[in-house]
């Protein structure tokens, strides 16, 4: 079977207007070129949050999408009595699978990662409920299989992963039959049976369901049927996929639905399929796909998907929210149109404080929600502590190629961070905007000399003049990168003589289907300390 991870990509320049112009869209229309990112000023505002981060609840019973900016694929939501809990795919960032909670669908805070132990590259879990118990059905690659976790508490401690021996399928949804049988529904049209306890599969998956197929001229990355939801309403079960591609020309990802009076089937393609799609690189959301329908506080129903934000693919996938209108044949439909405009928020939930401070002082380690590690070794865990107001990190590796760096998700369009480094005899530490251990960028150091990362490569060696404690300042405004260094605390400021632009740093070129991260790296010997880290959305 072929899925979207094993597609031969399409595009690597990163414009629209090179993937999708002069390919056919429906009605005959041609697509345009991609424009260039707009500025804030000429689009619906955001709200602010910590760190003057965008969120999407505009305090005037609106919001304003996506409900969570940067990096969070896949989401999987579950509603749980008034509580609602969402994860997403965190591939190669541990811990993982960090749980958030709400109770309005809109303002999101974070609990706390349920993996903590590295298992391999996460994909598209699946987050239910069943007997009063908390399951995870998790899908990796490196090994390919998927796996299963479970808690008596949302908050954990979670289980230790069980392999369910699933070598050639993604994207598992979880579904209780009219029967009380207990299923995941895979990748291809695919499903396989669960165990009462849901911690083993009973017998071989099977083939039960032929997805609907778009119109052969539509400009996609391949057909790709993945992502399979299952949600029960009025007397239907209604299975939610995602075809098409989830990245490669904005108009591949695309929403279709079908629906069976039994989870045996058969089941029938919805007439008015695709539910949600991007047709033109014009709009705001591109590559809109994998929903799950979710009922609202007040019994209204919404769909929560991910899509690339135009102009900027750095940011990862990033989750949409979308009412949604019950139909009188019993189908149903978005309303939400391409999601650019401020929507009505979900009528009867309690609104919260949203996100998190992405600054830190360092008075405790904040790994999981915040701070992530890449591709971490079984003791990396142990490199990190805090004392005395800093988070001191022991040297590994050469550079961030091998270094496992520490890394945050920043949703915002442009921002700054910065913080005092002090590196031992030896070492080399510094900042950095990093999408794999292959594509990264930043400013480094060691006692007598900068290193300057650029395309994942080390690039210049020039003199440092301020040995081996300084401050350093990385600004990200819109892909242009500039780095300034300060030897007095930033009381004053350098601008540092090697800037970069870094809107290819994205799926569409490398592949991996991650986000340009900012982050801390520490290697060569000894240990970096680093103290007063600032972060900062900018207008």
């Amino acid at each position: 079977m072929t899925d979207r991870r094993d597609m031969l990509k399409l595009t690597g320049t990163g414009l629209a207007g090179a993937i999708i112009g002069g390919f056919g869209l429906p009605g005959g229309a041609r697509a345009q070129p991609q424009p260039a990112p707009a500025p804030t000023s000429a689009a619906p505002a955001w709200a602010k949050g910590f760190d003057g981060q965008r969120k999407a609840d505009l305090g005037d019973g609106r919001f304003l999408n996506p409900i969570m900016a940067g990096d969070h694929p896949d989401p999987s939501i579950l509603k749980d009595g008034a509580d609602y809990y969402m994860t997403f795919s965190t591939f190669d960032s541990y811990p993982g699978l960090v749980i958030w909670h709400s109770r309005d669908l809109v303002n999101w805070r974070p609990i706390g990662p349920a993996l903590t132990r590295n298992i391999g590259s996460v994909w598209a879990p699946e987050l239910c409920k069943h007997g009063g118990r908390y399951f995870l059905y998790i899908p990796t690659k490196g090994p390919n299989t998927s796996w299963a976790i479970w808690a008596d508490k949302i908050e954990g401690p979670w289980s230790d992963p069980v392999d369910l021996n699933l070598p050639n399928h993604i994207d598992p949804g979880h579904a209780v039959g009219e029967d009380g049988s207990r299923w995941l529904f895979l990748s291809g049209g695919d499903r396989v049976r669960l165990s009462n306890d849901g911690l083993s599969r009973v017998g071989e998956p099977e083939h039960i369901y032929d997805p609907w197929r778009y119109p052969s001229d539509w400009v996609v990355e391949g057909f790709a049927p993945e992502g399979p939801k299952i949600t029960r309403h009025g007397g239907y079960y209604y299975m939610i996929t995602a075809v098409g591609g989830t990245a490669g020309p904005p108009t591949g990802h695309m929403v279709i639905a079908a629906r069976s009076q039994s989870i045996h089937g058969p089941w029938e393609n919805c007439p008015a399929n695709p539910l949600v799609r991007t047709t033109s690189a014009a709009e705001k959301w591109w590559s809109r796909g994998h929903a799950t329908l979710v009922e609202g506080p007040a019994g209204d129903w919404w769909s929560v998907y991910h899509g690339f934000e135009n102009g900027y693919w750095t940011l990862g996938r990033q989750a949409l929210l979308d009412p949604i209108e019950w139909t009188d044949d019993g189908w149903f439909r978005m309303t939400g149109g391409d999601l650019s405009q401020p929507i009505a928020k979900p009528k009867g939930g309690v609104a919260g404080p949203h996100g998190m401070a992405l600054s830190d002082d360092f008075a405790t380690l904040a790994l999981g929600a915040k701070w992530n590690f890449f591709r971490p070794a079984a003791d990396e865990r142990d490199r990190a502590r805090v004392e005395n107001g800093a988070l001191v990190l022991k040297a590994r590796g050469k550079a961030p190629v091998d270094s496992s760096p520490l890394l945050l998700i920043a949703g915002d369009q442009a921002y700054r961070f910065e913080c005092d480094i002090e590196v031992a005899p030896g070492g080399t530490a510094g900042l950095i905007l990093f999408y794999d251990d292959r594509l990264y960028c930043g400013l480094g150091f060691d006692g007598e000399r900068f290193v300057t990362h650029q395309y994942g490569i080390e690039r210049a060696r020039p003199a440092n003049p301020h040995g081996r404690s300084m401050r350093i300042r990385v600004t990200n405004d819109r892909h242009i990168i500039t780095y300034d260094t300060s030897g007095d605390g930033g009381k004053t400021w350098v601008r540092f003589d090697r800037g970069m632009e870094v809107s290819g740093y994205h799926h569409n070129v490398r592949g991996g289907f991650l986000m340009l991260r900012p982050g801390l790296y520490s290697a060569g010997a000894g240990e970096a300390r680093f103290t007063n880290f600032i972060f900062r959305a900018l207008d």
